[in-house]
């Protein structure tokens, strides 16, 4: 397994390096189209049930041997049987979210019927009293996309959503075409200056902070025991705009409900980024160390190495 080239706990940046995403051939546009279609036809129950019996047949061997890696360092002490265990429930999780996406896609009602509870309202409250907005800092965690749309339907505050371009622009017509959610395109010439001025309206900002881009902008953290790459780009916007930072998750329940979970803010001091990045990176760690069946991370991330 490759490793960064840094100590563990060191906080450097990185060198310029290509950004390496992971892709499947399923991420087209037919395919999401096809699978809201069905998906959307059934019950939710037998939705589930068919998302999971796909799951459990579909090969994708590089990504279950990626998976089963990342969890053998997020759960060390896991025998063999039951990390095998663990790896199929999280494809299991992985397909009965991604079915719930598809099939809610529109019908931003029905998902809100989905929501069980939110955890951490006050927080959302006090950070928005002060007036510089609020960023919503999650991660490739539990039904992050689903998330968005059911945190503003509960908030009524404008929420921007900061996002990589899909490489299929039918993707991206597909999940971002309907809804109330304002995209934002990552390297938009403009996207930086959007954010910032939406964060002085007192409103929301939406990012993912678990996967590094592969620029300079990368900083390496100690996660799990050994350092890996994330972006300290929130915390430089944060940090410009006087926002606080709010970690939240969206968990699948065993109940099939979804519960938000939104954490203490994290602020960022003068010249603090670094150590606001850190912070950040310590309640991810407890929440993959929680509920480490919902980590939807198909590449190595302490290499950077995609599974293909």
């Amino acid at each position: 397994m490759a490793r960064l080239p840094v100590a563990p706990g060191e906080a450097l940046p990185l060198p310029d390096a290509p950004p390496r995403w992971y892709a499947h051939d399923w991420n087209r546009a037919g395919v999401y189209r096809l699978g809201a279609r069905v998906l959307g036809a059934l019950p939710r129950g037998a939705r589930l049930r068919l998302a999971v019996a796909i799951a459990a047949v579909a090969p994708f061997p590089v990504e279950r041997a990626v998976v089963r890696a990342n969890l053998t360092r997020v759960a060390p002490g896991l025998g063999a049987a039951a990390r095998e265990a663990l790896v199929r429930r999280v494809f299991r999780r992985f397909a009965m979210c991604f079915a719930d996406l598809l099939s809610t896609n529109r019908r931003e009602t029905e998902a809100e019927g989905l929501l069980a509870a939110v955890e951490g309202e006050a927080h959302i409250d006090a950070a928005l009293a002060a007036g510089r907005g609020l960023i919503f800092l999650t991660a490739h965690f539990g039904n992050w996309e689903l998330a968005g749309r059911l945190v503003m339907r509960r908030f009524g505050r404008p929420t921007h959503v900061l996002v990589a371009a899909e490489p299929d622009p039918g993707v991206e017509a597909f999940l971002r075409g309907a809804g109330q959610l304002r995209f934002v395109t990552r390297g938009h010439p403009v996207a930086g200056v959007t954010l910032l001025a939406a964060l002085r309206r007192n409103e929301v900002v939406a990012m993912q902070g678990d996967r590094g881009l592969g620029t300079r902008g990368d900083f390496a953290v100690d996660f799990f025991g050994a350092p890996a790459a994330f972006p300290l780009g929130p915390f430089v916007l944060a940090r410009a705009a006087g926002a606080p930072l709010a970690p939240v998750f969206c968990v699948l329940r065993d109940d099939r409900r979804y519960a938000i979970t939104v954490g203490a803010p994290i602020r960022v001091t003068p010249d603090g980024e670094a150590a606001a990045l850190r912070a950040w990176v310590r309640v991810l760690e407890a929440q993959v160390t929680s509920h480490p069946e919902q980590w939807f991370n198909f590449f190595d991330v302490w290499s950077g190495a995609p599974a293909r």
